[in-house]
């Protein structure tokens, strides 16, 4: 008989799964989402498990929760922030990040509701700084494409909830200037919880022993914190470290860790996957490459192989094509003839800007953006080289009975169907 402690604790469980799921899909939930009183209600037993597993810590408010992520790979730049949604979708380049940190400054100074066009007045004032204009940064609201970064900018604050329109409209902004200004409430307890580094941005040295700090060694002091010189302090780092690699990453790879990683994964590889596994309901695949922690469900992705639209059907096309090569892969060029073929072959199901003269070009790029973010790929110069986790897009031998019965092997040439998704993806 099943005890009625069983099944409750079998049900908070879940529900501590659940909660947890939904933080690492959105780091900021806030009190609109339906995830919100799930992870509130569970908020300690998970600030407990993230402080011991990861090292992250989680800030639980009356109206939003946080999730303060360290970064597992700061030179990892093939998953920057997105806004919108279809052919709308705005990716963030360096420029549009500087001027969201510009913004957030403007906005702790300000009041509690600002314009769209104070925004941009802020923001040519602050580029005025000698030091960033010796760097190239430059904005005008007289010019419609700084306009557009700016609001690509105000919209993901918006979806950040730090900005929460009033009145107007942005694409009236966009066209018409200030005569179409846009008024929002900042909302300043989201605000102040944006920024997640270990120590604050003014604290860090620009100038090191050897000279000025450049990017890479101020975003490590950011990020630094103190780790204690005894092995049981050196143990947990290493611990922290790999399991913030293997839940942000899609796949890390052996080759990828250093020789302290290695040997702790090697030894530990068990115990850390099975307490990731009851945490997050996410199924480990252990290979001889390198460990995934793959979602069946697709849910904690940012991108998904096979996937729907004319990208997906490209990113499947691509990865099918890229894990037949060899390992010195293919140059750009042969990858964008690829495309120029199928262009033809599937001009039909693809929408029709997809199929314009021209446009091979820039989908060839968008494409392999995709499978380097799913760490299916890299690239090296002009050439795409495939990594080992492509491989399970390979197309395997087909087993067709001769006359007598016997099994003759015989190369599958069919590319994937537009309409159908096969099984198999790789979700992480």
């Amino acid at each position: 008989m099943i005890e009625l402690s069983d099944t409750l604790e079998r049900q908070r469980l879940e529900e501590q799964r659940r909660a947890l799921r939904a933080l690492l899909a959105r780091p900021l939930i806030r009190a609109d989402d339906a995830a919100f009183p799930l992870v509130r209600r569970h908020a300690a037993a998970l600030r407990d498990w993230l402080a011991r597993e990861t090292g992250w810590h989680l800030q639980s408010e009356r109206d939003f929760v946080r999730l303060h992520k360290r970064p597992a790979d700061r030179r990892d730049a093939t998953r920057p922030a997105r806004v919108g949604r279809g052919t709308q979708r705005k990716t963030f380049n360096r420029r549009r990040y500087a001027l969201f940190c510009l913004l957030l400054a403007d906005l702790e100074r300000g009041d509690a509701q600002i314009t769209l066009g104070r925004l941009g007045e802020g923001l040519g004032q602050a580029v005025s700084d000698p030091a960033l204009a010796e760097r190239g940064l430059a904005f005008t609201l007289d010019h419609q494409e700084a306009r557009r970064d700016l609001v690509v900018v105000v919209r993901l604050l918006m979806e950040l909830g730090v900005l929460v329109r009033v009145a107007g409209d942005e694409e009236q902004f966009l066209r018409r200037g200030l005569e179409g200004d846009v008024l929002y409430d900042v909302d300043r307890r989201v605000l102040s919880a944006l920024l997640v580094t270990a120590r604050g941005p003014s604290l860090v040295a620009l100038n090191g022993a050897d000279g000025e700090l450049d990017l890479e060694a101020r975003l490590h002091a950011l990020a630094e914190t103190f780790v204690p010189d005894t092995p049981e302090g050196r143990n947990r780092e290493l611990r922290h470290r790999l399991a913030r690699r293997l839940l942000d990453d899609p796949v890390v790879y052996w080759q990828e860790l250093d020789e302290d990683e290695a040997a702790y994964l090697t030894n530990q590889r068990g115990v850390m996957l099975r307490r990731l596994q009851q945490a997050t309901g996410l199924v480990p695949e252990a290979r001889a490459e390198g460990v995934a922690l793959v979602d069946p469900d697709g849910e904690l992705t940012d991108e998904k192989i096979p996937a729907e639209g004319t990208e997906g059907h490209l990113a499947l096309l691509m990865a099918e094509r890229l894990a037949a090569v060899g390992p010195d892969g293919v140059s750009l060029d042969e990858a964008e003839a690829w495309i120029r073929g199928w262009q033809q072959d599937y001009r039909r199901y693809w929408r029709k800007s997809a199929c314009e003269p021209g446009a091979a070009h820039g989908l060839c790029r968008q494409t392999l953006v995709r499978l380097a973010s799913l760490r299916l790929v890299t690239r090296q110069g002009e050439r795409i080289l495939p990594l080992p986790a492509l491989g399970r897009f390979r197309v395997q031998p087909a087993a067709r009975p001769d006359d007598d019965g016997e099994q003759l092997s015989g190369q599958t040439m069919r590319q994937p169907d537009p309409t159908t998704r096969p099984g198999g993806p790789l979700e992480r």
